[in-house]
């Protein structure tokens, strides 16, 4: 490196830093980014395309930015550019071509800073016209031939198609405008040959139109298969055939070629040279056989072909069974038979048929007639018809030897109700199908026939009235036997539905004593077993339950008591309906003994308040008796007139009792004012004191006024009387001062 360059360098690496350090020191901010497409969106193949990258970017110097911009197309990256200026980017798309179609974006990164512009599309219309060119134009049959072709100035990827008259023989894919391929011509003939293509988008693919034709002349090959069938006259099955494939016309031993001989997609024989090949003649059901001669030069292949028809000997033999149907252990007839023959080669008599398996079979006289008895499971049986050393197989019979109807049985499925449709099913065992034969009575109500295992069949009958009735089955599963199964005799009784309910109370009255017996008795019109039901109405739980043949049935309650009082009711069924009485109500008065009791026992109670009344009464006059006792007082003078003691009695109606007053330790007081309270008992009363229960009272009593003894006597003051008292005993002492003392009061007297 010279020093020129040397000083070039360094002055550039002096300007970038300066640029950087300048662009560093500013501020921007990339308002827009703007591409436009020129001429035009959409234009023609070969045109001159534009893409101008228009920003516009905001500085704080005014001073050039390093930019840094990027072409996308489909948003991959097509080609990037950094530049300093603040001039639009431009990106030119020289001889645009259809490739060229997509979207397009602008981006701007300044410093980090990116911005993104609208995608705009260009569309380019139009391929060029593909060139075809082919190695020679004349060619042997099977000769490979090399050709070209050329899309003129397109880029892009590519599939290049050739064609042979329009029948396509090639398919290349490219990712340049050219494309080599090699292909075989067979027939003599001229063929033109001509190209195209398509391109490839990441949207879409355009394709081209066709290119030149081109011609060549190919010479057919003088080598030909000849195919020998011998005899060529009428061929009989069994007759030998003897084949030849061989090739005709070949001129250079140095030319290599193939023989396959086959028949149908069976290949027989393959060889260099003539092929032969021997068989049988066999025939084949509705068709000819075909025979094929192919020789294979160069991979050209050229082939002869021929059919020829056999006729049979004899037909397939065919095995069939006599009768139709058979049940286990029965004699039945095989029989083995061919329907056709070929009289110009055999007679019948020539044919032999042989049963398979052929253990134990009975002799019947006639070819291919074999008696044999039906095993008690399924067997299979097939037969053979031979002549003229050709064996031919019938196809297998199946035997399934037939069960007779037994164990037959009839049942009813639901309640026979008066009115009302029921189910009656019959069932056996035995061979499908079976028929069954319904009857009521011996008279014959409907048939079904059942072709299921396991199932039933199912008839519907009414019955109209009252009463019983006999129903039977029959069955029957053989066409050619007259055995039939007939089932037991089925009794069937009508439910008639109940109705006319009626409940009835013993006694009647629906009034009844405690202690007594009560009897609900309910009765139903219809036909029994009927169940019966008792409730008390507010429960759910019955009193009692009883199933009978009868229509009626009682419900007994005994004692009854004062708690059976309460409404009551029955329920009934038979199985077709349920019947409910009316309530009734029923009330339990008192037993008449317990009215009686309550009556002595009220009497008595009675009675017995009266003597307590009576009691209490006397107890009280007893008490006022004893406190008027105690009001009788013993009384002596102070100063007596005589020796003759004066005794007084005192009570309420005197005078003295009322108004007598004495004076003790100076006091004026009442006669009684010193008697204990009322309140003491009779008991406390009858308590003996230790102390003497006396009192001592001074009385001065007055005279009383007598009419008939005149002038009342004057007043004597000078005696007192001391009266003791102990309950209803009282006693009267004359007092003496001088001889008694208070010490020597006299004790209470019982």
């Amino acid at each position: 490196m010279g020093l020129p360059q040397r000083l070039i360098l360094t002055l550039l690496s002096i300007y970038l830093y300066s640029a950087t350090v300048v662009n560093t020191q500013q501020e921007f901010k990339i308002q827009s980014v703007e591409l436009i497409i020129e001429p035009r969106n959409d234009v023609t193949a070969g045109t001159n395309v534009t893409l101008r990258c228009h920003a516009t970017v905001s500085t704080s110097t005014g001073k050039g930015l390093i930019r840094e911009y990027t072409i996308l197309k489909n948003d991959k990256i097509v080609y990037t550019k950094t530049i300093g200026s603040s001039e639009d980017f431009v990106y030119q798309l020289h001889n645009a071509r259809v490739f060229s179609t997509g979207l397009y974006q602008c981006k701007l990164d300044i410093q980090g800073d990116t911005k993104l512009s609208k995608a705009q599309r260009l569309n380019v219309q139009g391929l060029s016209q593909p060139v075809l060119h082919l190695n020679t134009n004349v060619v042997n049959e099977g000769e490979e031939v090399q050709a070209t072709c050329i899309a003129p100035g397109e880029i892009g990827s590519f599939i290049f198609f050739f064609f042979d008259n329009d029948e396509q023989i090639s398919r290349v894919e490219e990712l340049s405008n050219q494309a080599k391929t090699t292909f075989r011509l067979s027939g003599a003939d001229v063929h033109k040959i001509h190209c195209s293509y398509k391109i490839r988008t990441a949207e879409d693919t355009f394709p081209s139109t066709k290119s030149n034709n081109v011609t060549v002349s190919v010479k057919e090959l003088s080598i030909t298969p000849e195919l020998k069938i011998f005899p060529d006259s009428t061929i009989y099955e069994g007759d030998h055939l003897n084949i030849s494939c061989s090739a005709k016309n070949v001129h250079s031993s140095s030319e290599g070629y193939k023989l396959f001989l086959s028949q149908g997609t069976k290949l027989l024989r393959t060889g260099n040279s003539t092929i032969n090949h021997n068989m049988v003649a066999v025939p084949k059901a509705s068709e000819a056989l075909t025979f094929d001669c192919r020789v294979v030069v160069r991979n050209v292949e050229k082939y002869s072909e021929k059919k020829i028809s056999v006729v049979e000997l004899f037909s397939v033999p065919s095995l069939t069974m006599s009768p139709t149907e058979v049940f286990q252990g029965q004699i039945m007839t095989l029989t083995c038979n061919s329907d056709r023959f070929a009289s110009q080669r055999i007679n019948r008599e020539d044919l032999e048929y042989t049963l398979y398996p052929s253990k134990n079979l009975p002799s019947s006289g006639k070819p291919g007639v074999f008696n044999v008895k039906a095993l008690q499971n399924d067997f299979n049986y097939t037969c053979s018809a031979e002549a003229k050393g050709i064996k031919k197989d019938s196809k297998t019979l199946m035997i399934r030897p037939k069960v007779h109807v037994s164990a037959l049985k009839i049942s009813i499925e639901d309640k026979v109700i008066l009115k009302k449709s029921f189910t009656i099913l019959c069932q056996s065992n035995g061979s499908l199908p079976i028929n069954y034969t319904l009857f009521k009575d011996n008279v014959q109500v409907g048939t079904k026939v059942i072709r299921e295992r396991n199932r039933q069949a199912v008839f519907m009958d009414v019955i109209n009235e009252p009463g019983e009735r006999q129903y039977r089955c029959e069955a029957k599963n053989s066409l050619h036997s007259n055995k039939t199964g007939s089932s037991q005799h089925l009794s069937v009784n009508v439910i008639v539905p109940l109705s006319q309910m009626t409940l009835a109370v013993i006694p009647s009255s629906l009034k009844i004593s405690e202690g007594k017996e009560l009897y609900f008795i309910c009765s139903v019109n219809g036909t029994g077993p009927v169940t019966f039901k008792w409730y008390r109405t507010g429960s759910v739980v019955p009193l009692q339950t009883n199933t009978t043949t009868e229509t009626y049935s009682n419900l007994e309650i005994k004692p009854v008591s004062k708690n059976d009082s309460d409404e009551y009711y029955c329920e009934a069924s038979n199985g077709a309906n349920k019947v409910r009485s009316e309530n009734v109500n029923v009330q339990v008065f008192m037993a008449p003994w317990k009215k009686g009791l309550i009556v002595v026992a009220c009497l008595v109670l009675l009675l017995l308040l009266v003597l307590l009344l009576v009691a209490s009464m006397l107890n009280i006059k007893s008490k006022r008796d004893r406190r008027e006792a105690a009001a009788e007082l013993s009384v002596k003078p102070s100063s007596p007139k005589s020796d003759d003691p004066l005794t007084v009695n005192l009570t309420h109606d005197t005078d003295v009792y009322n108004a007598a007053t004495v004076k003790v330790d100076r006091a004026e007081v009442s006669v009684w004012s010193k008697r204990k309270p009322e309140t003491e008992s009779d008991d406390e009363i009858s308590e003996v004191s230790n102390e003497p229960n006396v009192e001592y009272t001074e009385v001065v009593h007055a005279r009383s006024t007598d009419p008939a003894r005149g002038a009342a006597d004057p007043p004597d003051y000078g005696s007192v009387e001391y009266a003791e008292l102990n309950r209803e005993q009282f006693e009267i002492s004359q007092y003496d001062p001088q001889v008694h003392s208070y010490q020597d009061l006299p004790e209470p007297v019982d």
